[in-house]
């Protein structure tokens, strides 16, 4: 905003409008100044803006969808300043509207059932409403305490992402806020909520409504208060996440979303990156959350059930791709399932351990990853719990992975049958006509391999098994060896910039001795780099007399 200096400023078009006699709130609200007049906190026009008639008047433009000959002011522009106006967080504003039951009223009129309810205008609804949440707590709560079918309407709604975050916010309060309205959590607590949010996965079939609800059972979950925390992870609640799961009549959402707040019930922090962690900052990433042994107790008598999922059936889709096809394709119930069989294996405890080992969960796994030579989101998750299992303190777990499950077979057949294969038992069949393209988790094989012998070396038992395996010591010693040395970036001479390792030498001579570029290479580079024209005509001799210079030196 420029400085208002005499003789060299202009009135401002919303002073304008004040000055009149008569005028509309309509003709404020089309001057795009109006919002930088409410944050500069222009006397005239809040006195004007606070009146109960200017304020009523602006909610039913927020909650209120416009007629269909409306033009766009009326459908687009209104609706948006009159949002801006509450969102300008004007305390005077704000105290009225919310120690006002008639306006209140007004403004959740809009997630009534009868009311309708488009996308633009509940963007609207919730910004007023988390604005009043960050601003007057106390009050909305005492309000919404009083009125408790808002919280029932809010769960109906939950299929509308901007309804969903309101939703997300009453339930999910920081510390801060949970001291300042200790009753009304409590109220909410001891309230169905959790069951409303549930019962959502039984009753609809709209995968954006499944999203939404495992979404604000992922922020209860990390946020929430400990009242609603351990209703959450109760063993009763646990089974009744689970049934809703495996029913087999529901759509995969269901199970794909539920085992989503089931990791997140498990490791808190792997949701820290998602779509929760805008709400509240309880939970640090550095921090550690203990695992409810209650959880995983109400888990393990549905893990088998759970597995069985992963099995396939010759009545599922072909899926085409471009190096042949998929029959049947993974999916993302299954991927989903190995996410979470990580997760669990990696909290879970001895316990976990134990039943995973019984069920043979890692070794139908491993399977797959072989069977999905392309798939790299599973090889990533194959990865870690195979990582997982080898740095296990439970001998037990060590030995299923190396000898029930024949870790080291499988990589060294994959490493002799490099090329993709169609077989009546594999799912990937390669294309006809063409040849067969290389199998796509070389690179994670690598990985594990080279883990295998960094933990071998540390590790007594597993070091043993690899001594004793002549093929695996030959393969390593003649091909990883080898392939380690080729992919190591830092013996490449290519004019590669100074990497991370080279700029934390606390010497500039060291660094200068100890690099492992060619100087020579760089400057015949720069060379050509001159030679291809990047001077302009008249100084073409000019940097033809330096280069000359250059070569010499060099």
């Amino acid at each position: 905003m420029f400085w208002r200096m005499t003789g060299l400023s202009t009135a401002s078009p919303v002073e304008t409008i004040l000055d009149k006699e008569n005028f509309t709130l309509e003709e404020l609200l089309d001057e795009d100044e109006i919002i930088q007049e409410c944050k500069a906190l222009n006397g005239r026009l809040i006195n004007f803006l606070r009146e109960k008639v200017q304020l009523e008047k602006l909610l039913q433009y927020i909650v209120e969808e416009a007629p269909e000959d409306a033009d766009s002011r009326r459908s687009l522009k209104f609706p948006f300043i009159s949002s801006e106006i509450f969102t300008c967080e004007i305390d005077i504003i704000l105290k009225t509207l919310v120690e006002d039951e008639e306006l209140m009223n007004l403004l959740f009129s809009f997630v009534e059932p009868k009311h309708s309810h488009g996308p633009l205008l509940a963007g609207y609804f919730s910004k007023v409403v988390i604005c009043l949440l960050l601003r007057k707590p106390f009050l909305l709560m005492q309000y919404i305490r009083a009125h408790q079918e808002i919280i029932k309407h809010l769960v109906e709604l939950i299929g509308i992402t901007s309804i969903m975050e309101v939703l997300i916010h009453l339930l999910a309060v920081d510390e801060h806020m949970y001291a300042s309205y200790v009753e009304a959590v409590h109220r909410i607590e001891d309230s169905d909520v959790l069951e409303m949010i549930m019962s959502k996965f039984s009753s609809s079939d709209c995968p954006e409504v499944h999203l939404n609800s495992a979404e604000t059972l992922c922020a209860v979950a990390i946020y929430a208060s400990p009242g609603l925390a351990v209703k959450l992870s109760s063993s009763s609640f646990i089974g009744r996440l689970f049934s809703h799961a495996l029913e087999d009549s529901r759509p995969k959402s269901v199970l794909v979303n539920l085992l989503s707040v089931c990791i997140c019930l498990l490791d808190p922090k792997r949701s820290l990156a998602g779509p929760y962690h805008m709400y509240n900052h309880q939970l640090t990433p550095g921090s550690t959350v203990a695992v409810n042994s209650g959880t995983v107790d109400g888990m393990i008598p549905r893990l088998g059930d759970l597995l069985k999922l992963l099995e396939f059936s010759s009545t599922e889709n072909i899926l085409l791709t471009t190096y042949g096809k998929l029959h049947p394709p993974l999916g993302k119930h299954r991927l989903k399932i190995v996410e979470f069989v990580l997760v669990f294996l990696t909290v879970g405890g001895e316990a976990a351990e134990k039943e995973l080992i019984n069920l043979g969960a890692i070794q139908r796994i491993l399977c797959m990853f072989f069977n999905y030579p392309y798939n790299n989101f599973l090889h990533h998750h194959v990865d870690s719990i195979l990582l997982s299992c080898l740095e296990s303190k439970n001998s037990s777990l060590i030995k299923h992975v190396l000898h029930d499950c024949d870790l080291i077979g499988k990589i060294l057949e994959a490493e002799k049958n490099c090329m993709l294969t169609a077989s009546p038992d594999m799912p990937t069949v390669p294309a006809e006509g063409r040849q067969p393209p290389r199998i796509g988790n070389i690179g994670h094989l690598t990985r594990i391999s080279n883990k295998l012998n960094q933990i071998g070396s540390s590790n007594t038992e597993i070091h043993t098994y690899l001594q004793e395996h002549n093929e695996w010591n030959q393969w390593q010693a003649n091909a990883l060896s080898k392939r380690n040395a080729v992919e190591n970036v830092y013996q490449w001479t290519c004019g590669r910039p100074t990497t991370l390792h080279d700029q934390t030498r606390d010497s500039d001579d060291n660094d200068y001795q100890d690099r492992d570029y060619d100087v020579a290479t760089l400057a015949n580079n720069l060379s050509q780099a001159f030679r291809y024209g990047i001077y302009n005509n008249e100084d073409i001799d000019e940097a033809q007399g330096s280069l000359d210079r250059d070569d010499e030196v060099v």
